[in-house]
């Protein structure tokens, strides 16, 4: 068995250093432009998609800030969503989802600030409007009562992102401790509550003269625009803007770390982080791409040194993972491991230790170098298929021109890391990773202690004038900007059409071929889901899934890993409330050996013994940190008491610790073999590969795969709840969760279309009712929202937030107000227009990437829909009236019917949730004994 193992192995890396020898030239393609007042454009044409990404980068971040205003870039970056002079006050975002702009973010890092949407190619001149709006007119809208909402945003933001999450300010902890108070690193991109609340109108007008000018600014456009009118448009938009005045670069050094740095934080978590951190040289220097490997080979996945030590082997780790965060003036690599239960931090920080000293002496393996480079090349190309959001293209051009002066560096980047040798790397690491050169870190369970602030009194900044910015002339001759531009002609909406054929066996396999890169996303279906689940097992499909990739007839765990990083990929399995899916993504000369793999693991599972019981414990840990996260703790208590535990659909994938335990491995083989066949799966194909090709694919990897499995029945619908509020108590979180569930609707019901215009504007956008009232108009929370997950079943409708723990009573009447207006206020027509322009026009953005096609395509099949559902949606949510999204709302939103989950401090809220009235309240825990 070893020797075939071996050969099997052998094979596939002669297959990897082959494809390595022949590998594609990947280029990324850009014309240049310079306006006279300085602004950098950059431009990438690509007609493949009717969709063009807006990326703007300007040159600032936490390395410009002063002194006593940590978070003052981060702060500013949400200042710019509130309206400039021209486009009107908190209007961005709804003429972006109005145009049907996807991927509309704005982020901050330690070096820049960027701002982002993917928008239809007619709408482009929206996309240039706005931005060059508020680039050259939002100073003279920047008030007081704007800058105090957004201070309650930013505050909330970290409240939810950093404070409220499991090991959030141990994680912020590392930085305080690699760098020295001062530093532009030292602090949270977020900044602190007493720096962010500090802020004031005089500083934020400042920040916007000294760095948001078009001389300090790049902008990036990829995709479907006229390259004919291009130049004429940014003329027009962004030529009469002021230039500003000159940035002077950052004089900072980096004092090195010349002893051991340790300290211990307290959080309310429920195991051990130990958090191992060095200094490392600056992004894209001379030892910054070695150092990438190290982190790689050290943490990056099942093939890492670290999770196969402690995670696989030991068995002492629940997680371990390292990354390398490049940035201009200095980068870090961090490890970061968690206990599994009874764990001290001491033992995992000795056994990695050995591990991390292993690696600096001895250097990776030529087969670790390799993998490890593959694995880094694959998501650089993978991010090349979206024109627009994280990774695509303008994101790419923008981060290549602000980090290296080339746009197009993309080629050099991959070279860097292929000229690499075993010893290069070992010579870095050696360098880097001294144990005096180091900070550790440990979280461990304890008293969560923060460091809030008041609200600054109501008088704040009430005496500030604001000066006009421009003469009255200049206003003047911009006046023409009050006017939104038109939408250009529409092109044709043309969506993937998938070839869908069926093998002999049953399997049904769909293809979308594109060949404009190399790479294909390849996904596995199964309809052995939760639904699937024995009532009194539940969490039993969860665990069949998980071991599809733990061992096979042929590989065990570590060999499944081993193969799926050699091709540059992860083998992903995940399992839902209807289906089992397996998933991969990878370069194209890779697809065979990539689907050899993913055939033996759905087809020839083991469940091998040993195996099983490292995957039960992993599972079992992850339910004690499901305490840790206020959201995750509300979505399980809302879906059980929702569905109740004797619906299959009353638990997620990891069950009960009492059905974990209990799970023996006949039940896991008798659960495969009840429901895993040709005739419940679906293989889909999007990438690089022709219709001839996916055929023969096919057929080699499942042709001879044979059962006579069908397809399960479907979960009974549950009763409608009555209204009552559940508290789950969270002693010391800063926020509270506030979720609302009830039942939903079924993905193919012919209210489909009116359902999701509605909930649009209830809750789906960012200028949705539920988030301007709760985010905009009271400052409660960073985001709130509404939605309903489809089920084969029926599935829940969800609303809610998280919400500052002192509001969550004023929150919960302001989160039913709206859930009750939607009744009784209908959808104004310019709601409705936006409800509906939002989806059709958005509609193109789904199919942007492999992985997106799969995720559309794959719901026509599971919920069994007409393959032209898609190109027929947009004349159906056309003809959306107001009266239909009043009829659905009447049969979908109801608020006497719905649960309302608290996961927040008890002590704080229950008085306030009980004085409101909205319901019974009552205290609530899990309680497994009805599954047992």
């Amino acid at each position: 068995m070893k020797s075939a193992l071996k050969i099997l192995f052998l094979t596939l890396a002669a297959h990897v250093a082959l494809a390595a020898q022949n590998k594609p030239a990947v280029q990324l393609q850009f014309e240049e432009l310079k306006l006279s007042n300085g602004l950098q454009v950059l431009l990438h044409e690509d007609h493949k998609l009717p969709i063009v990404a807006v990326d703007l980068w300007y040159h600032v971040g936490p390395a410009k800030e002063r002194a006593g205003r940590t978070g003052f870039a981060h702060l500013f970056e949400h200042m710019m969503f509130e309206g400039s002079e021209h486009v009107g006050e908190k209007a961005h975002f709804k003429y972006v989802e109005a145009a049907g702009g996807t991927d509309i973010n704005g982020t901050t890092s330690w070096d820049r600030t960027n701002y982002f949407e993917t928008v239809p190619s007619n709408q482009l001149e929206v996309a240039l409007w706005l931005e060059s709006d508020r680039m050259g007119f939002l100073l003279d809208t920047l008030d007081r009562a704007k800058l105090t909402n957004q201070r309650d945003v930013v505050r909330n933001e970290r409240r939810q992102s950093t404070e409220g999450q499991p090991y959030g300010i141990v994680n912020e902890e590392v930085y305080h401790q690699l760098f020295p108070k001062g530093h532009p690193y030292y602090a949270a991109v977020i900044g602190s509550h007493a720096d962010v609340e500090s802020a004031r109108l005089a500083d934020v007008r400042d920040f916007f003269k000294d760095y948001y000018s078009p001389n300090n600014a790049t902008l990036a456009i990829a995709g479907d625009y006229d390259a004919a009118a291009i130049r004429t448009l940014l003329e027009k938009y962004f030529g009469p803007i002021p230039r500003g005045p000159e940035v002077q670069q950052s004089q900072v050094t980096t004092p090195p770390i010349t002893h051991e740095k340790r300290i211990t934080v307290t959080d309310t978590v429920q195991l051990p982080k130990v958090i191992l951190a060095w200094l490392a040289p600056p992004i894209f220097a001379p030892g910054n791409a070695e150092m990438n490997i190290t982190a790689y080979v050290l943490g990056a996945g099942d093939s890492s040194r670290l999770y196969r030590e402690l995670v696989y082997k030991q068995q002492i780790a629940q997680s371990a993972a390292c990354y390398l965060e490049s940035a201009a003036l200095t980068s870090n690599l961090q490890c970061e491991i968690v206990a599994k239960p009874g764990i001290p931090p001491e033992k995992l920080e000795i056994e990695a230790e050995k591990v991390i000293d292993g690696f600096a002496t001895g250097g990776p393996t030529a087969e670790e170098l390799q993998w490890s480079r593959n694995k880094i090349e694959t998501p650089m190309i993978m991010g090349l298929q979206r024109m627009g959001g994280f990774g695509g293209v303008a994101d790419q051009l923008n981060y290549y021109n602000q980090y290296t002066g080339d746009p197009g560096y993309l080629p050099k980047d991959l070279a860097r890391y292929d000229a690499l040798t075993p010893d290069a790397v070992r010579a870095a690491a050696s360098t880097h990773l001294g144990k005096d050169q180091r900070v550790v870190v440990y979280g461990v369970p304890g008293k969560k202690i923060l460091y809030d602030v008041p609200r600054s009194p109501d008088d704040t900044d009430a005496n500030v004038k604001i000066e006009p910015v421009y003469t009255p002339e200049f206003e003047a001759a911009q006046a023409w900007r009050k006017d939104p531009p038109k939408p250009g002609p529409q092109r044709p909406l043309v969506l993937p059409q998938p070839n869908v054929f069926t093998l002999t066996n049953g399997l049904t396999v769909s293809l979308v071929e594109r060949h404009d890169l190399p790479i294909v996303s390849a996904e596995f279906l199964v309809v052995a889901g939760a639904a699937t689940n024995p009532v009194n097992k539940p969490g039993l499909a969860g665990i069949t899934a998980a071991m599809l990739s733990q061992g096979t007839t042929k590989r065990n765990a570590q060999q499944i890993a081993d193969a799926a990083s050699l091709l540059g990929t992860n083998l992903d399995v995940d399992s839902g409330p209807d289906t089992a899916q397996l998933s991969i993504s990878l370069l194209s000369k890779f697809v065979r050996p990539g689907l050899e793999l993913m055939a033996d693991s759905i087809q020839h599972p083991s469940f091998p013994a040993a195996d099983l019981e490292r995957v039960r414990s992993r599972r079992l840990t992850s339910l004690i940190q499901e305490q840790d996260d206020p959201i995750q703790l509300a979505l399980r208590a809302g879906v059980l008491n929702l569905f109740g535990p004797t619906s299959p659909y009353g638990y997620d994938a990891l069950g009960t610790t009492h059905s974990l335990k209990a799970a023996t491995r006949d039940d896991l083989v008798a659960f495969y073999q009840a429901h895993y066949g040709p005739k419940t799966s679906l293989l889909e194909l999007t990438g690089d590969v022709t219709p001839a090709e996916a055929h023969k694919l096919a057929e080699e990897a499942f042709g001879n795969w044979t059962s006579t499995v069908a397809m399960p029945n479907v979960p009974q619908p549950p009763d409608l709840p009555e209204r009552k509020i559940l508290i789950l108590d969270k002693p010391g979180a800063p926020q509270t969760a506030l979720l609302t569930f009830g039942t939903g609707a079924a993905r193919n019901s012919p209210d489909y279309p009116a359902l999701m215009v509605m909930n649009n504007m209830l809750g789906g956008l960012f200028s949705s009712r539920i988030n301007l009232n709760l985010r905009e108009e009271h400052g409660y929370t960073y985001g709130a929202f509404s939605f309903y997950w489809f089920y084969r079943g029926l599935g829940p409708f969800i609303a809610g937030a998280e919400v500052r723990g002192d509001v969550t009573a004023p929150a919960a009447e302001q989160l039913f107000k709206e859930l009750d207006q939607i009744h009784t206020k209908p959808l104004s027509d310019s709601e409705l227009r936006m409800g509906k322009d939002s989806l059709i026009r958005s509609l193109p953005g789904s199919f942007e990437s492999a992985e997106g096609v799969n995720r559309q395509l794959g719901d026509l099949w599971l919920f069994s829909l007409p393959l032209d559902s898609y190109t027929a949606l947009p004349t159906r949510i056309e003809a959306v009236t107001s009266a239909d999204a009043a009829r659905v709302a009447n049969k979908y939103v109801r608020p006497d019917n719905v649960l309302l989950i608290a996961v927040g401090d008890k002590a704080k809220i229950e008085g306030g949730l009980k004085s409101v009235n909205l319901g019974p309240v009552n205290a609530w825990q899990e309680n497994e004994a009805s599954t047992k």
